[in-house]
């Protein structure tokens, strides 16, 4: 079917289609990091609450030790799932785990602008924000337990798996991480 043909309603619904689907895709990577922590370190609490013995590590990246997870749980509330390629590496996702909503309130405040440098080459990615949409990220009130992500673009396929990048929204900074 050629896209000319095509109503300008009808464009805009198979773009959010493809977008939802591209957003929405990732779930099942959110299941299968939560089932690695579930069998690394036994199941979640009922308040998901993480206890000191559960030290995480950042799936991701070759560079992180238990401190560093650690690190990030007690000063921000959150537990770093990774960064990942989506929509065919035109996109990368961020996700982390809020074990602190009261801590982890800075990470989706829409005031705040997040954006990812690519070590090797310095370059800076936004969150891309679609017309009908918004951008590409959770701004809600964070709960205790949920995974929450942002999208940021990759115009060109700049970052390529195996990359170290650092995350940077207001002054929480995440650096090292390695995109899948």
């Amino acid at each position: 079917m050629m896209l000319a043909n095509l109503g300008s309603r009808t464009k805009s619904i198979l773009l959010a289609g493809s977008l939802a689907s591209s957003i929405l895709s990732p779930l099942s990577w959110a299941q299968e990091y939560t089932n690695q922590k579930m069998s690394d370190h036994g199941p979640f609490s009922a308040a998901s609450k993480v206890s000191s013995t559960q030290a995480n590590t950042a799936p991701t990246s070759g560079n992180w030790d238990a401190r560093e997870g650690m690190f990030y749980q007690r000063n921000w509330g959150v537990d770093i799932a990774g960064v990942r390629r989506v929509s065919s590496g035109y996109m990368l996702e961020f996700r982390y785990r809020v074990v602190d909503a009261d801590k982890a309130k800075v990470l989706n405040a829409e005031t705040v602008k997040p954006y990812l440098i690519d070590e090797a080459t310095g370059a800076v990615l936004a969150v891309p924000a679609m017309e009908n949409i918004g951008e590409l990220r959770q701004s809600v009130v964070p709960d205790n337990g949920r995974i929450y992500f942002i999208i940021f673009g990759n115009p060109g396929k700049l970052v390529k798996p195996g990359n170290r990048v650092s995350i940077v929204i207001g002054k929480f900074r995440v650096d090292g991480l390695v995109v899948n």
